[in-house]
Formats: structure tokens, C-alpha cells, sequence
């Protein structure tokens, strides 16, 4: 077989590299000293952004109407048992701090997943896409980035490693 015909044999595959050349070459050292950060970053992000929604439902915090207002407006309008208001709340707010924490990460994911669902479905479907109208936008990019978490895990930087236990 001659060099021309070998390389005719050969998958298009094989000749592209594992790990792309960075553009710009000095920002290399940066993205891989970082790189392992960027997982537990979203991850403690996600979580600390749920708890003021969930001290919201819970104690009127930030804006929010307490848990017997938030009860009646999910009997009321959504049709929802007004415990949910609790439910919500709790895993909004304790298990935000949970997610960050990294601490029984993948059972927490699953119910901030639920709680998202429930969200786009019951509430904001009607509304349309976009945030802005009150759309299933928002809750459903909390949705995925919990369900991405419940399939994978807190990571090397979460609790459940340290402790070396995951649920």
C-alpha cells in the first residue's frame, strides 16, 4: 500500500487532534489552571441563587409573600396543594444551600429538577418562551442545570466527595 492510498484508508477522524490549539495561545495556561473550577462554580452559583427564591415562599424575604400568601396563591391560581408553598420553599432554600454545598447533591438535584418542572408546566407554559413575559424560559434553564447535576454528581469539589458518600 503506498502513502497515497494509506492515507485514502484512513478516517477523517484520525488526523483530528484530541484537544484543539487554542487562538489565542497565551490564554491556554489561564483555561487550564481554571478549567477545574468552572463545574463547582456553576454549581455553588445555582444554588445560592435558589435560596432567596425559596426565602421568598418561606418568610416574605426579598420581596416575597410568606408561606401562607404563597399557600393560597398556589391553591387558588395554580390549582396546587397550598403544602407545596412549603415543599417549594424548602427545597428552594435548603436545598439551594445543599447544592452549593455539594452535599447530597444528586437526591437534592432531583427534587430542584421536580420543583422546576412543576414551574414550567403549571405556571409559566402559558406565558410563552421568554422570561420577560413571565415564559418557561428561566425555570426551565434551572430545570436542566439540575437535571445535569442529578445525572453527574457535587464533583471532586463538593462535600459528598469529602465525606465520600454520594446519594
Amino acid at each position: 500500500m503506498t502513502n497515497a492510498t494509506l492515507a485514502d484508508a484512513t478516517p477523517a477522524s484520525a488526523s483530528v487532534p484530541s484537544t484543539p490549539k487554542p487562538i489565542i495561545p497565551v490564554l491556554h495556561g489561564l483555561a487550564t489552571l481554571f478549567s477545574p473550577l468552572a463545574e463547582p462554580l456553576v454549581r455553588v452559583t445555582a444554588g445560592l441563587l435558589l435560596v432567596p427564591h425559596g426565602a421568598q415562599k418561606l418568610f416574605g424575604l426579598f420581596g416575597g409573600y410568606g408561606l401562607e400568601a404563597t399557600g393560597q396563591f398556589f391553591a387558588s391560581k395554580l390549582g396546587l396543594p397550598a403544602s407545596f408553598a412549603l415543599l417549594a420553599g424548602l427545597i428552594e432554600c435548603v436545598g439551594g444551600l445543599m447544592l452549593a454545598l455539594g452535599l447530597a447533591t444528586r437526591a437534592v438535584a432531583v427534587l430542584v429538577f421536580g420543583v422546576m418542572a412543576v414551574a414550567v408546566v403549571s405556571v409559566h407554559l402559558p406565558n410563552g418562551f421568554f422570561w420577560t413575559s413571565g415564559g418557561y424560559e428561566y425555570p426551565l434553564l434551572w430545570a436542566v442545570v439540575a437535571l445535569s447535576y442529578a445525572l453527574r454528581g457535587g464533583g471532586r469539589f463538593s462535600l459528598d466527595r469529602l465525606i465520600g458518600y454520594e446519594f
